[in-house]
C-alpha cells in the first residue's frame, strides 16, 4: 500500500496543473538513511538527496541519477510507519553496485508529514511558492541538472565513466536533454515519455474518447504558449512551463549517442510517439537506442482489469529490473 500511495502521486501529476507543499518538516532525510548534499547553481543552493549502502557511502561505485517527475511534492514523504519510496523500484540491491541520486525541486521542503492525510490531495490546497514558479521549465532543469551531475562527476567516490540519467514521465524529458550532453551521462533511461510531446499524449487521450472540448482546449493552451513562452504566472502548466515540455524532444532524443533505454506501456496514450522513435531509429539506423514495450500496460506500468486501471497489478520491479541490469547496475539475469 505504501508502494500504492507512491506510484498515486504519480498518475496526480499527469491529472492537472502542479500544486503546492506543506510546511517544512522537522524530520530530516538523515534519519531516513540519505545523505542530504547542497550543489550550487549559479545563485540557487540545489537540494540534492544520496543514497549509499551503509558503510559504503565512499566506496567508488558508478551513480544512477533519478530524476523526478512534475509534481513539486517533498522528496520523501513519511508517516508514523516511516517513509514512502523515493525510487519507484526497491533500491536496496541496487546500492550493492551504486549510489543513487535525486535532486529536490526548488524551493520545496525535502520531507513532509504525511501522518492522517492523503498525499494525493494534501499538496493541491494553495499554489507552490514564487521560488518554484520562477524556476519551473525544461530549460532551468536541464541546466541545473547538468551542473548537479558535473559535481558529482568529480567527486572520488563516483565513477565517471559509468554515470546513468533515469526519469518517468516528465523526467523522461529531462534525460533526453541530459543524454544530448557530450560526455555527461554513460547511459539514459526514458521511461513513459513521448518524443512527440506532453501535448500529443493529451491529445490521443481526447481523441480516445471523442471529446472534441478537450482536444480544442488543448490548441488552445498551445497557442497561448506559443504566443507568450516567456509568461510564468505559476497558473497549473503556465506559458513557459508548458512551451519547453509540450515540445517535440524527438530531434533532441535522436541526436544522442549514449545507449538509451526506451520503456513504455502499449496502453499509455503516448505509446504512439515512442513507436514513432523506433521506427525512425530504423530508418536512421540508430543502434544506441534499446526498446522494451509493456504490453496492456498504462503510463505508471499498472495493468488493467477490464477497462480499469488495476492498482493491484504492481509492475515497476519487472521494469525496474528490466532497465536496471540493462545499464550495468544490478546483476543480469535474463537479458
Amino acid at each position: 500500500m505504501r508502494v500504492l500511495g507512491f506510484m498515486l502521486l504519480l498518475l496526480a501529476a499527469l491529472a492537472g496543473p502542479v500544486v503546492a507543499q506543506t510546511a517544512p518538516a522537522s524530520r530530516t532525510p538523515a534519519e531516513f538513511g540519505y545523505r542530504h548534499l547542497v550543489v550550487m547553481y549559479g545563485r540557487d543552493s540545489v537540494n540534492v538527496l544520496v543514497l549509499s549502502r551503509p558503510g559504503e557511502e565512499k566506496q567508488r561505485k558508478p551513480l544512477l541519477f533519478w530524476v523526478q517527475g512534475s509534481l513539486p511534492t517533498p522528496l520523501v514523504l513519511y508517516d508514523r510507519q516511516g517513509a514512502f519510496p523515493v525510487f519507484p523500484f526497491h533500491p536496496k540491491e541496487v546500492l550493492k553496485h551504486s549510489h543513487l541520486v535525486v535532486v529536490g525541486k526548488p524551493g520545496i521542503p525535502l520531507t513532509a508529514d504525511v501522518e492522517g492525510r492523503d498525499p494525493n490531495q494534501m499538496f493541491a490546497q494553495t499554489a507552490p511558492p514564487p521560488y518554484y514558479c520562477a524556476r519551473n521549465y525544461l530549460d532551468y532543469f536541464v541546466r541545473r541538472d547538468v551542473a548537479v551531475l558535473r559535481y558529482f562527476k568529480k567527486q572520488p567516490w563516483v565513477d565517471k565513466t559509468h554515470v546513468v540519467a533515469a526519469g518517468h514521465s516528465q523526467g523522461s524529458t529531462i534525460v533526453a536533454h541530459l543524454a544530448s550532453v557530450p560526455g555527461l551521462v554513460s547511459h539514459a533511461v526514458y521511461l513513459s515519455g513521448n518524443p512527440l510531446g506532453q501535448l500529443m499524449s493529451m491529445l490521443a487521450q481526447s481523441r480516445q474518447t471523442d471529446d472534441s472540448i478537450g482536444a480544442a482546449a488543448t490548441f488552445r493552451r498551445w497557442q497561448t504558449a506559443v504566443n507568450s513562452p516567456a509568461v510564468a504566472d505559476c497558473v497549473g502548466d503556465d506559458p513557459r512551463h508548458l512551451f519547453g515540455f509540450g515540445a517535440a524532444q524527438l530531434p533532441v532524443l535522436l541526436r544522442t549517442r549514449v545507449p538509451v533505454f526506451v520503456g513504455y506501456g502499449t496502453r499509455d496514450h503516448g505509446f504512439a510517439g515512442d513507436d514513432f522513435l523506433r521506427l525512425e531509429c530504423i530508418r536512421l539506423r540508430k543502434t544506441n537506442f534499446t526498446f522494451r514495450e509493456y504490453a496492456a500496460r498504462e503510463h505508471n506500468f499498472f495493468g488493467f482489469k477490464g477497462d480499469k486501471i488495476n492498482y493491484d497489478d504492481f509492475y515497476w520491479d519487472t521494469v525496474g529490473n528490466d532497465f536496471l541490469q540493462w545499464a550495468g547496475l544490478l546483476p543480469v539475469s535474463k537479458w
